[in-house]
């Protein structure tokens, strides 16, 4: 005989999964930001926002991403620089100019630009 269950406490529930949300964009892809003027190469990606509160809350409220999305780090360069940067998904979208990212840590991740990407070097890859 199958003793009937007890009444679950709705405190006992485990908290909801996010949303599974796929990275578009892969290490070695160029991509370009749809906001501001600059591109750069991917270099890893975050599944969700891994960076810090005072970063986040840094950004104005009218243009602040959410966290539950994939955020990429990024060799990036613009008309007067180079640097690092962190970006959401939805703030990316693919560089089509097939022209190389200009930044000076790039020969020391990836070897060869081609097709609009660059290959990482063999001694980075898992």
């Amino acid at each position: 005989m199958v003793e009937p269950s007890e009444p679950r406490d709705p405190l006992d529930t485990p908290p909801a999964m996010p949303p599974v949300v796929h990275a578009r964009f892969s290490i070695g892809d160029v991509v370009r930001h749809r906001l501001f003027d600059f591109r750069g190469v991917v270099f890893d990606v975050d599944p969700v926002f891994a960076n810090s509160d005072e970063w986040y809350e840094a950004i104005p409220a009218e243009v602040r991403p959410r966290k539950d999305q994939p955020f990429y780090h990024l060799l990036a360069e613009n008309a007067e620089s180079s640097y690092v940067a962190y970006v959401s998904q939805q703030n990316l979208t693919v560089d089509d100019s097939d022209e190389p990212v200009e930044h000076p840590a790039i020969t020391g991740l990836f070897d060869a630009f081609a097709d609009g990407r660059y290959r990482l070097r063999r001694e980075h890859r898992h």
